[in-house]
């Protein structure tokens, strides 16, 4: 059964027709190498005929006689023919036994039936002639044998077999081990997904050193599976998340309640015991929110509408939002915008982004410092920075900080749910942004926009196709 599957197989099948079109190929050249040798010999020997039937009708007639003797004899093959007939067709001298009917004197060379003197050669020998009548009334014909283009043909023959026999052999057995070797790496990769479908995530399939298919396939499937892997932990991780992050507030929620009920005995300690337990939903409810916005945002479901947003307009607006915050808080906040510009985006999404960065840093900054936005712009890229002069945060922290519901040790006391960068990176892979987090001291954030064409003082500009952001938050 194996050896049926492994003729049946594609490899073998496509090896063994390519040896089938070399062999036709093979068989044609030959065929056509025999022919031009053929015709080469026929047309040599014409030649021969012509300039040896020239040669003896110059000699005279005493020396005649005794060319034709000596051209015989020298003749070991046993192809030539010669003979001198008289005026009545009678024989003189010569191997040919009598003068051929319808030989046309003086005409081309032709091919003719002649009767040989002596031993005969073995079976029909064609035979090249020509004749031609001399100034005595004597008749003089040449011939030549051209069986040997038979020799020719075997010839060519047996090396078409001895060769080509051997490499269609040759050829079947590379379409075997090549089929063999196709089918040993597929059961490779068929092993090693069979235990990825069995739940290990681990597993990757094999690569080899070569830059092959398979190779270059592996290679793909190895990244998909990483991205997979990757994706299924993030996926695990955020559920355990939010199960801790909404068990707190509903959990207190549930206490408030309970001890309201217990130890409440005005209406007034009853209202503020509901005002904790709405406050406590509430923080339930913006986890609940946040997370139905990342997965909207993840979709991509709002690129369809994106549109000429002024980022300008945009940080003036964030200031002015979070300007009162930062006054309670004695903090100053500015904003510095060295010229308008427009890039293609959706207007909210880049505000939200934009506020959420503020917001950290306005919560994260002690009192007395300084919180500023910034607009940059030059002709192939435009730079939105957001700067502080809070902590900012640690090499160590720059990558998880992005990550949902990750909360720091200097944030446990910071109301917050951890969403917050998360939202601003999920914005950010929807713009096409680059996300990455400054090192301290203070904190930093830069969105760098490269762009193909910008509006200045309110002009309409070409939008830009991609943001790329080095995002820092404190």
């Amino acid at each position: 059964m194996r050896r049926i599957d492994l003729i049946r197989s594609s490899t073998f099948l496509w090896i063994a027709a390519v040896a089938a079109a070399l062999a036709l190929f093979v068989a044609g050249l030959f065929a056509f190498i025999y022919v031009k040798i053929d015709d080469y010999l026929v047309m040599r020997s014409d030649r021969m005929i012509e300039a040896q039937l020239s040669f003896l009708a110059e000699l005279p007639p005493g020396r005649l006689n005794d060319a034709i003797s000596d051209h015989l004899r020298q003749d070991s093959r046993g192809v030539q023919y010669a003979g001198l007939f008289d005026a009545a067709g009678n024989r003189i001298v010569g191997n040919i036994e009598r003068l051929p009917l319808h030989l046309d004197l003086g005409g081309p060379v032709r091919s003719v039936q002649l009767d040989r003197v002596g031993p005969t050669p073995a079976g029909d020998a064609v035979v090249k002639a020509a004749g031609r009548q001399l100034s005595d009334g004597h008749i003089l014909v040449m011939g030549r044998s051209i069986d040997e283009t038979r020799e020719i043909s075997l010839v060519v023959g047996q090396a078409l077999l001895l060769g080509l026999l051997p490499a269609f052999c040759l050829c079947l057995l590379a379409g075997a081990w090549l089929s063999l070797r196709a089918e040993r790496r597929v059961e490779q990769v068929n092993q090693h997904v069979r235990r990825i479908v069995a739940g290990d995530l681990r597993e990757r399939l094999p690569r080899a050193d070569a830059d092959d298919p398979f190779a270059r396939l592996a290679g793909i499937v190895n990244g998909m599976l990483d991205e997979m892997e990757t994706t299924i932990t993030a996926l695990a991780g955020v559920g355990n998340d939010i199960a801790h992050d909404l068990r707190t507030p509903l959990t207190r929620v549930r206490l408030t309640l309970e001890r309201g009920r217990t130890h409440a005995a005005t209406l007034e300690e009853l209202q503020n015991v509901v005002d904790k337990a709405i406050a406590g939903i509430d923080q339930s409810l913006a986890i609940i929110t946040a997370l139905l916005r990342l997965a909207e945002i993840e979709t991509s479901s709002r690129t369809s509408g994106f549109g000429n947003v002024a980022l300008d307009e945009i940080l003036r607006q964030v200031c002015d939002v979070y300007e009162p915050i930062a006054e309670d808080k004695a903090i100053a906040l500015g904003v510095k915008i060295d010229r308008r510009l427009q890039v293609r985006g959706d207007r909210d999404l880049l505000f939200e982004a934009v506020a959420n960065l503020v917001d950290n840093a306005v919560k994260f900054t002690p009192a007395g410092g300084r919180v500023t936005l910034e607009l940059r712009s030059a002709e192939t890229t435009a730079l939105v920075r957001v700067s502080d002069t809070g902590p900012g945060v640690g090499e160590s922290e720059r990558e998880a900080v992005l990550r949902r519901f990750y909360r720091s040790d200097k944030m446990r006391h910071t109301p917050g749910v951890g969403l917050g960068l998360s939202l601003v990176s999920a914005i950010v892979k929807l713009h096409g942004f680059r996300l990455t987090v400054c090192p301290p001291p203070g904190g930093r954030v830069e969105i760098v926009v490269p762009l193909q064409e910008a509006s200045q003082d309110g002009a309409a500009s070409s939008s830009s196709r991609f943001l790329h952001a080095n995002l820092a938050s404190t």
